[in-house]
């Protein structure tokens, strides 16, 4: 049971070690667009590929669902980032259910870890495979690989990382639940620590916080749902930054008053100096390098500076 690409390399490396896939259960086709065009989801796209049993359920409780799922007989029911499963399927197989989840949990508990992780500041993320309960995320442990969280990943890059690590875990867990050799290991929830969903509001940047904190939160929401600000009434995403050797206000107007331009009291103002694009933080610059305005596309930092009047400075609101 899946949804996004997150999910597709365990399903994938099941098939490439001859697992019997009775079924795949993924979320119901959207109309997306202006056009209303069919969207599915990665694991209906790759089990289509693979000619495998797609089950598609509005709701989760449905009995007609459930005697489906029922009749099937699963052995075993795998989740990785789908929804919440109630007790009546969970329960089903007879070696249980387990999930694969994008953290080393009991830390960031919920529904965006890997963002989550990201914007805290973490050096060192992983995933773990678990046997559901009832309390999401809380089930006992069966298996946690680790991996470093580099300086330069995004939430993007480090999805694609933890997926591959992710398949690799849920193989080595079906083999240990197939040879009856699982050592459980229980949760301390004194260590538990939420990632709860991110929703749009969630995303705008505060640019009265320090460059580390803005520089987390804008990689740890990219590429998606990406930090937004807004500017000359316009919303515009903002990809990718950079920390900068500047760490001080007071720094960056003794440069300016040096190339005689004007002083800078706030955090948000977005400026170029030596073709870099700039934004002012509480404690300094942050170089801004991806970012898409507003109806546009993605594009360098270097190609806005070449679009627009490089001797104005613009506000963003926050």
């Amino acid at each position: 049971m899946g949804t996004p690409l997150f999910a597709v390399p365990s399903l994938e490396i099941l098939i490439k070690n001859n697992y019997e896939i009775s079924a795949v259960v993924t979320v119901p086709d959207k109309k997306k667009g202006r056009g209303l065009q069919t969207s599915v989801s990665e694991v209906k796209k790759f089990s289509g590929e693979k000619n495998l049993n797609i089950l598609q359920p509005d709701n989760l409780k449905d009995n007609e669902f459930i005697k489906t799922l029922t009749s099937i007989n699963p052995d075993l029911i795998i989740v990785v980032a789908f929804r919440i499963l109630p007790k009546e399927i969970y329960t089903i197989p007879k070696f249980g259910s387990i999930n694969l989840h994008a953290s080393l949990l009991p830390k960031f508990r919920g529904a965006a870890p890997i963002n989550r992780a990201i914007i805290n500041g973490e050096k060192e993320s992983g995933v773990t495979t678990f046997f559901l309960k009832d309390k999401v995320d809380t089930g006992n442990i069966i298996i946690q690989k680790k991996i470093n969280i580099e300086d330069d990943d995004d939430a993007g890059s480090l999805s694609q990382k933890l997926s591959h690590t992710g398949a690799e875990c849920v193989l080595e867990t079906v083999r240990l639940i197939e040879n009856q050799n699982v050592t459980l290991t229980g949760q301390d929830n004194n260590l538990a620590s939420s990632a709860p969903k991110i929703f749009k509001e969630d995303c705008k940047i505060n640019w009265n916080q320090n460059a580390i904190t803005v520089h987390n939160f804008i990689r740890g929401l990219s590429p998606y749902p990406a930090a937004f600000s807004v500017l000359e009434n316009k919303s515009v995403k903002i990809f990718k930054t950079k920390l900068t050797d500047i760490n001080d206000i007071n720094e960056i107007n003794e440069i300016n008053e040096i190339n005689e331009t004007k002083e800078i009291k706030s955090a948000g103002i977005l400026f170029c100096q030596d073709k870099k694009l700039l934004v002012s933080v509480s404690d300094g610059l942050l170089e801004i390098l991806e970012l898409q305005l507003e109806g546009k596309k993605r594009i360098s930092a270097n190609d806005y500076i070449n679009g627009i009047d490089r001797s104005k400075e613009i506000l963003f609101t926050f």
